[in-house]
């Protein structure tokens, strides 16, 4: 390709809006979700994926400018190696959720076996319905998480007592920011080798193919800002009004970053074989 034959705003558009698509890839959507449930306000989403896409494209800007202008050869393994660390990213960020669904359920496993183990509980109760008596029964109490009960004790919890351990963090802290940089930063680096080698094979001139891979990242700073937007304000808006729902879609969102990562290591680690003796590995 001739960037002088050609169109420059039409290459232009073509990396705005390929850099756009870029940001719809399932890993980048999965992982700025896990970040996302954590928020409580409209506007920290949208700079979640504006901060995303900065250390995205950091990374991508600083290697995939290397390859084209140096001509750098990415080994295979550390390919892959690059690879795999947006895996452990995810596994990191649903590693919360997966904790709290564990706790939650050794609790409840705990609750019945030691309601089971106590016997049922003897209680009298007067039945005024016609001539009044007393009459005595006998029954188990499982414990019911939905109001707090153990053993017999029972008490009301809030949406936010019932919630799932450690699942929620609170807004309003730099943190959350500081996460989407880290977490772009590292899918940049797994992403930049094949996006540097896909734009130098089109365009060999490494003048423009380096302004096209700024207008690629630009794209994709686009891009994730309205997507952590669309997918932000209905959470938030969940949070405000429906509490329970709201930590539904938390440890939910958590569980499918954590299962991702899981699928994502599996795959680059043993189908690619990064540990193996002859590594797999084709950029994408």
């Amino acid at each position: 390709m001739d960037p002088g034959n050609s169109a420059p705003f039409a290459i232009g558009m073509l990396g705005l809006l390929l850099g756009m698509r870029h940001a719809t890839d399932p890993d980048h959507v999965i992982a700025v979700t896990a970040i996302l449930t954590r928020e409580r306000r409209f506007g920290t989403a949208a700079r979640i994926g504006v901060v995303w896409g900065l250390g995205h494209t950091l990374t991508v800007l600083a290697v995939g400018t290397a390859i084209i202008v140096f001509k750098l050869a990415i080994p295979v393994r550390l390919g892959l190696a690059m690879e795999f660390a947006v895996a452990l990213v995810l596994i990191l960020l649903g590693l919360n959720a997966f904790g709290a669904m564990l706790h939650q359920v050794s609790a409840l496993l705990f609750t019945r076996r030691r309601a089971l183990a106590e016997g049922p509980i003897i209680h009298s109760h007067v039945h005024l319905g016609g001539p009044s008596h007393r009459l005595s029964q006998g029954h188990w109490h499982l414990g019911d998480f939905s109001r707090g009960t153990v053993g017999g004790a029972s008490r009301p919890q809030s949406d936010h007592e019932h919630a799932l351990p450690c699942a929620v963090s609170q807004s309003g802290t730099p943190r959350p920011l500081l996460r989407s940089f880290g977490v772009g930063l590292v899918h940049g680096l797994a992403g930049s080798a094949a996006i540097a080698l896909v734009v130098l094979s089109a365009i060999p001139n490494p003048l423009w193919a380096t302004l096209y891979l700024v207008i690629f990242c630009t794209g994709t700073i686009i891009g994730m800002a309205l997507i952590t937007t669309a997918i932000g304000a209905p959470m938030i808006a969940a949070e405000r009004r429906v509490s329970s729902l709201h930590q539904r879609l938390v440890v939910g969102s958590g569980l499918l970053s954590f299962a991702f990562g899981l699928f994502l290591a599996y795959r680059i680690g043993v189908v690619d074989r990064l540990f193996g003796v002859v590594p797999i590995w084709v950029p994408h």
